[in-house]
């Protein structure tokens, strides 16, 4: 039976972002320790707060798994006279090992019989190597950014105060720079800040909750929405929130306590986006709806400490939205007075990038962009499309956006609105950004989807034309982020659309910016985007092999590409596939390096080659057909019609033949079914082994 491991790391404030990614990294690093330490044990559990880090390990083993350690040694025969007698091979061997040669062992392996020499390493007890395995443990974990402090040596978070670590009820010894492990931790540095001893786990859970600390981040987030939700309905209503307000104030506070206020129904007048900003992004509270959606002028704001009086609280905080809201006021209504267009206008004075021009620039390139694309897609578009595109970026010169950068996008839609444009444009104009995080809405509208491909390839070509390329640690520009969006939106609206030709386009608007070769920065463009869109496939359980070989013939249309894959993963299951792909890979190899040439059925001297070539022609010209309208599963089908006659060409065909006139014309007749395999998928990428 193990014994429980308590460690606590007893900080300064811990920025919220750090501390989710934080115990995930405490999770795996002390897993791994354990591993390589041979150390047992149950369950792990890490928790936090700004001011503390904490792991819980159960049943931790008193002590290391022995080890044995096998060591082979050179060949009986070498090993051993005639006579049985250890030469000086066996001599030098166990004396290298530390044993007598008496002691070796004989082992039987695929190469014959050697000798072996065996030493078992007792485990050393867990308590002594605890000390090092948590000095070496503190000292890995990440973060974003680490700082040191004082005179000291070691970088963390933020300095370090305290440490508590207890094993078995016994404090474990040791130092980190002029920290001294204990068995003692602290309370809420304002409610409760003097220190206090801890036995275990349980007992440092209780004390720390009597001392007004809450240690389990989960606990905290409960505790959070059942107060903000008793809040709320004290006022009329109900909290609106997101996951990230969530778990950034949960992370904000030790002893979360709510406190509700409220804020003049004159600002309600405000778009409902730019009072959720001000409160949930800006000041973290809690906005109140009522059971329509509809915001109230009320908020939830959480406390750390308990307050005396909440009604001083609720004052304080009113009066920070209140100016904040203020502020906003008078941006939406001084950004009013001048029109989009003319915000328009001042993107001529905006630096896009040094190397690609400003962002009126920018906007005509995407512009055009999307105008061919409208064309490819649905010209009646093209309008709507156009004066979309010029919208696009207005508001990133108005007062509002400048102040709230959060409301790119959101303050386009609200302007043109009330400007009086087409709906559909405005609503556009906004959804051009999207998506803005992985998983996130994509655009319900043409002109959305159509403006933000243009937008975000625009972006991408630009880039890899000048060379600022993403790396595999660095994407400064977030085109990984942007390629995976134009994937969506192309897979959302289902566009049979043909990327490469889009490339071609945006590369020769760029034309005069490129400085790389536009062949080598399209063929870069589209490894990319194939890149991404082969992740995103395997991501969704797609097999690996399935899905190398569909995109090794090319992803211009990421639609049929994408059905492809389905329809290959599908036939995988086909009681014909393996053999077919096995005679398609053996068809691989044979044409190697092969030229193409053409077939003459005149030249077919067995049957079996000849009805091949009458099964081939029949399967290509429904396999075309089926293609043309994306059957991919019955083109499938209508290929593993073809594995008997395949079958029987290569059991009774030569096609390396002596006479070069039959083996040209064998290989291109090869070649041919190869080729119409490949308007699928690759067939020698997929796996086929038994």
């Amino acid at each position: 039976m193990g014994k429980e491991l308590l460690l606590e790391i007893g900080t300064e404030e811990i920025p919220a972002a750090f501390l989710p990614k934080a115990m995930q990294d405490m999770d795996e690093i002390i897993r791994r320790e354990f591993s390589l330490k041979r150390i047992q044990h149950g369950e792990i559990r890490a928790m936090a707060t700004p001011r503390r880090l904490c792991l819980c390990v159960a049943n931790l083993s008193s002590k290391q798994e022995d080890q044995v350690i096998e060591k082979l040694g050179p060949a009986k025969r070498v090993a051993f006279d005639e006579q049985g007698n250890p030469t000086k091979a066996a001599l030098g061997f166990a004396s290298g090992q530390g044993i007598d040669v008496s002691e070796l062992e004989m082992v039987t392996t695929e190469k014959g019989e050697y000798i072996c020499a065996r030493r078992k390493i007792t485990g050393e007890y867990t308590k002594t190597l605890l000390p090092e395995i948590i000095v070496r443990f503190i000292s890995s974990i990440p973060f974003k950014k680490s700082m040191r402090w004082s005179n000291l040596e070691i970088r963390f978070a933020r300095p370090i105060h305290w440490i508590l670590a207890i094993y078995g009820g016994e404090t474990i010894p040791f130092r980190i720079e002029n920290i001294q492990s204990g068995n003692k931790s602290r309370g809420h540095r304002f409610m409760s800040p003097k220190a206090f001893s801890v036995k275990n786990v349980k007992d440092y859970i209780a004390k720390c909750k009597k001392h007004y600390v809450i240690v389990d981040p989960d606990e905290r987030k409960k505790i959070i929405i059942e107060e903000t939700t008793h809040a709320a309905a004290m006022a009329g209503g109900k909290i609106f929130y997101t996951d990230d307000l969530l778990e950034t104030v949960t992370y904000l506070v030790e002893y979360p306590t709510a406190v509700c206020g409220s804020f003049e129904k004159d600002f309600l007048k405000l778009p409902k986006e730019v009072l959720t900003t001000c409160m949930m992004t800006h000041q973290k509270y809690f906005p109140v709806t009522d059971h329509h959606g509809n915001l109230l002028p009320n908020f939830i704001t959480i406390n750390n400490t308990l307050a005396r009086d909440p009604s001083v609280v609720a004052k304080g905080n009113e009066k920070v939205i209140r100016a904040r809201l203020a502020d906003a006021k008078f941006f939406f209504e001084e950004d009013q007075k001048t029109s989009l267009d003319v915000h328009f206008e001042k993107l001529r004075q905006v630096v896009f990038h040094t190397q690609l021009g400003t962002s009126y620039d920018k906007v005509l390139q995407f512009r055009e962009l999307a105008r061919y694309l409208a064309e490819q897609i649905n010209p009646a578009l093209r309008e709507t499309v156009d004066r979309t595109a010029v919208l696009a970026k207005a508001d990133l010169e108005t007062q509002m956006v400048y102040e709230f950068p959060e409301l790119q996008g959101i303050m386009g839609r609200e302007y043109s609105l009330i400007a009086g444009e087409n709906p559909t444009v405005s609503n556009a104009v906004y959804e051009h950004y999207l998506p803005t995080a992985a998983g996130g809405n994509l655009p319900e509208t043409n002109e959305g989807a159509i403006v933000s491909i243009a937008d975000k390839l625009d972006t991408i070509v630009g880039f890899f034309g000048v060379n600022l390329v993403p790396t595999g640690t660095a994407d400064p520009y977030a085109l990984r982020r942007q390629a995976i969006g134009i994937i969506n939106i192309i897979l959302n609206k289902q566009y049979q659309i043909q990327l490469d030709r889009l490339i071609d386009k945006s590369m020769s608007i760029l034309a005069g910016k490129l400085k790389r070769p536009q062949a080598e920065i399209k063929a870069d463009v589209l490894e990319f985007f194939k890149g991404r869109f082969e992740n995103q496939l395997i991501s969704q359980g797609y097999s690996y092999d399935v899905v190398d070989g569909v995109l090794a013939t090319g992803i211009s249309n990421i639609v049929q590409s994408s059905r492809k894959v389905e329809a290959m993963e599908r036939f995988k299951s086909h009681a014909d596939f393996k053999p077919l792909a096995i005679a398609f890979k053996r068809v691989g190899n044979i044409i190697k390096g092969f030229k193409n040439g053409s077939v003459d059925p005149s030249r077919f001297e067995t049957e079996e080659e000849k009805r091949l070539y009458g099964a081939f022609l029949d399967v290509r010209e429904k396999v075309t057909r089926l293609i043309s309208s994306d059957d991919y599963p019955s083109a499938l089908t209508e290929l593993a019609s073809l594995r008997k006659p395949v079958d029987d060409f290569f059991e009774n065909v030569l096609v390396m033949a002596k006479d070069e006139t039959i083996r040209f014309n064998r290989l291109s007749f090869l070649t041919e079914i190869s080729k119409l395999f490949y308007t699928i998928a690759d067939f020698s990428k997929i796996v086929t082994e038994s």
